[in-house]
């Protein structure tokens, strides 16, 4: 009779607002919070922080390999979009011709300095004369070597599949890039003759 009598008891209704106790002491608020901030990909054991290591380690090592081998034109090295033969004559074709755009970064700053001069109406020019013309002659010039690269590519490579997606852009902005700061880096000088690479 006392165990019946004490089972319901316990199930009896509870006022409102009660919590049971569930035989731990309710966390203190810094103890939340220490657990909320704690970072989500944190180990849960030695084993588990050794092998996050070596995939890290692993990681920064290829990213090495590909700084040091994008450059020689090591095509395992490449990234995705540099892939196939389509993409290596694009390269080549814009690496072999010197162009205005490629020396966008220059211009860009040399127009900075220029509108630090203490004259207004040189201001005035180069903000609505030099700086309008130098954009549209770049714009036109991206847009010619897409289309030539588009063109070109359809000649060159009518079975080819690889890399003509968007090709004419990835030329286009190649072509924007301070030739030597391209990569991968040019495999051919200025003046060149372009012929597709062999498989």
């Amino acid at each position: 009779m006392t165990g019946s009598a004490s089972t319901e008891a316990t199930e009896a209704p509870q006022p409102k607002g009660y919590t049971p106790k569930k035989g731990a002491p309710t966390p203190k608020r810094r103890e939340s919070a220490r657990e909320l901030h704690r970072p989500l990909g944190a180990p849960q054991s030695r084993k588990e922080a050794y092998r996050q290591y070596k995939e890290r380690r692993a990681r920064e090592g290829q990213r090495a390999a590909q700084r040091a081998g994008a450059p020689k034109g090591e095509e395992r090295y490449f990234r995705a979009q540099d892939y196939g033969r389509v993409r290596a004559y694009a390269r080549d074709f814009v690496d072999a011709r010197r162009s205005i755009s490629e020396f966008f970064m220059y211009f860009c700053l040399l127009i900075i300095a220029l509108l630090f001069l203490p004259s207004v109406e040189f201001q005035i020019a180069v903000t609505y004369i030099i700086w309008p013309v130098m954009m549209v002659s770049i714009v036109a010039e991206g847009i010619y070597v897409s289309n030539r690269i588009k063109k070109n590519v359809r000649e060159l490579f009518p079975n080819e599949t690889e890399g003509v997606r968007g090709v004419g852009w990835y030329a286009a902005m190649r072509q924007l890039q301070i030739r030597r700061l391209r990569l991968p880096k040019p495999q051919v000088k200025p003046g060149d003759p372009v012929t597709p690479r062999r498989s």
